[in-house]
């Protein structure tokens, strides 16, 4: 078997062109598994940001490291735990800092929302107990993204995996730690992403996870809801742009214009999805984008130099057998 050192690349490459829907666009591009030197420790239910030119791979179930990837390097580093288990979050970062908000700790099917926001200084290694969670709002398995210094926290469920599916959105002041009460989104979503574009917040994929009535990954969505910050309107998209491909435990992320959701699992099938389905804000088409080397679940990915990386999830649906590896797509 060939051996591979830090600084080589590739282990698997998918290249290929990719078609919009129309088949009025194509383009081409592939992902590649990053040959790096030491490796992350598997998770999934984990958030994967990016801050001052570092991958920053935090939390899941369990108590979990918080594992850096230097890209330029193709190197990762161990640093110091999470204070506790957090999991069942879209990490942000802010000003040398990553948020978590609208986690989870504790076990299926009735994991806790967090009570709290929790803060990780990329500079001192330390983990910071932020301000309290809006009142009667907890949740976990959200959107969360910033926009113009604020962070917003959209949709999640608040009882684990077993019922309250949420359309509440709320503001978060960094600056201030102070919260505000946004426009519901047109519908609950959980395990789900979302992203930003300009000026508008885009919610895909995800689903109404309903232990309660047996029905915890069955209820997945095709409408993607579309806040607009200028208007603090909500709107849907024609049923013509539904997503694609269904799926929750996704991750989404702005791509040249483009809302790029990506893995993800469902009822369809056991293996977790590696279809990666591109809505292109423009021309109001998907295109797909080529498979993931990898399928996986519950993870997050990255935007870099106009490059995506996605590391860690769980390959098959329900989870378990969890990954460490890294890939990117290039275009």
């Amino acid at each position: 078997m060939k051996k591979f050192t830090a600084g080589m690349i590739v282990l698997t490459v998918f290249t290929f062109s990719l078609f919009a829907q129309d088949n009025t666009k194509t383009t081409s591009g592939g992902w590649e598994i990053i040959a790096a030197q030491d490796a992350p420790v598997k998770r999934e239910d984990c958030g994967f940001v990016e801050v001052n030119n570092h991958f920053y791979l935090l939390g899941g179930r369990g108590i979990k490291t918080v594992d850096v990837f230097d890209p330029a390097a193709n190197v990762w580093a161990h640093k110091g735990n999470t204070p506790f288990e957090m999991h069942h979050f879209q990490a942000v970062a802010y000003k040398n800092k990553i948020y978590v908000v609208g986690g989870m700790t504790g076990g299926y099917p009735h994991e806790k929302p967090l009570e709290n926001i929790y803060i990780y200084d990329t500079q001192t290694n330390q983990w910071q107990k932020g301000p309290a969670m809006p009142a009667g709002r907890l949740r976990g398995s959200g959107g969360t993204v910033v926009y113009k210094g604020k962070i917003y926290l959209v949709g999640g469920i608040q009882d684990g995996h077993f019922e309250g599916t949420a359309t509440w959105m709320d503001e978060f002041d960094p600056e201030a730690g102070t919260w505000r009460t946004m426009p519901d989104a047109p519908r609950g979503r959980d395990h789900a992403h979302a992203a930003v574009i300009g000026s508008k917040l885009y919610f895909a994929a995800g689903r109404r996870t309903s232990g309660k009535t047996n029905e915890v990954i069955q209820l997945t969505i095709p409408d993607v809801d579309v806040f607009d910050f200028k208007t603090k309107r909500w709107t849907t998209l024609p049923s013509t742009q539904n997503l694609p491909t269904l799926r929750a435990g996704g991750t989404a992320v702005a791509f040249k214009q483009m809302l790029v959701v990506m893995g993800g699992e469902s009822s369809t099938q056991v293996p977790s999805h590696n279809e990666v389905d591109a809505f292109d804000t423009k021309s109001g088409t998907w295109i797909k984008l080529p498979h993931l080397v990898t399928g996986r679940h519950d993870t997050q990915a990255i935007v870099y130099k106009s490059k995506i990386y996605i590391a860690a999830g769980a390959p098959k649906r329900g989870g378990g057998d969890d990954q460490n590896t890294i890939e990117v797509f290039t275009q």
